[in-house]
């Protein structure tokens, strides 16, 4: 059974930093295109960033310098360290998994219907 669980989520002010993590199971983690998406309060669920198998990362221009994506195959478990957060980083994030080529195509990594594999979410609040 294909499982992926975040946790890390809570509330903090801005400028403050937060950890998430995202347990996978179930399936071949370490091949996987991992990315973290988010969804804010009434916008759509947006993409944040992605981590080929070989660690390769890249980002949203809205989180690029603040967050850093990172996985350990080991522990099958994806990271995602946010910091200098900012209000409008408030949302419901999220992790995902795709088959290996969603990495090697720029244009598939922000796309929710490439991935194959999503978690429940868990909830950032970031206050001014």
């Amino acid at each position: 059974q294909v499982q992926l669980v975040e946790s890390g989520g809570g509330s903090v002010q801005a400028g403050g930093s937060l950890r998430l993590s995202c347990a996978a199971s179930g399936f071949t983690y370490s091949t996987s295109c991992m990315s973290w998406f988010r969804r804010a309060p009434e916008k759509e669920r947006g993409w944040v960033a992605t981590i080929d198998s070989d660690g390769s990362a890249k980002y949203a221009d809205s989180v690029k310098g603040r967050f850093t994506i990172s996985r350990d195959n080991a522990k099958n478990t994806l990271y995602l360290q946010m910091n200098t957060l900012k209000p409008e980083d408030t949302a419901v994030y999220y992790c995902a998994a795709g088959l290996p080529w969603v990495c090697r195509v720029s244009e598939a990594q922000s796309v929710l219907n490439a991935y194959n594999y999503w978690g429940q979410g868990t909830q950032v609040t970031v206050s001014s």
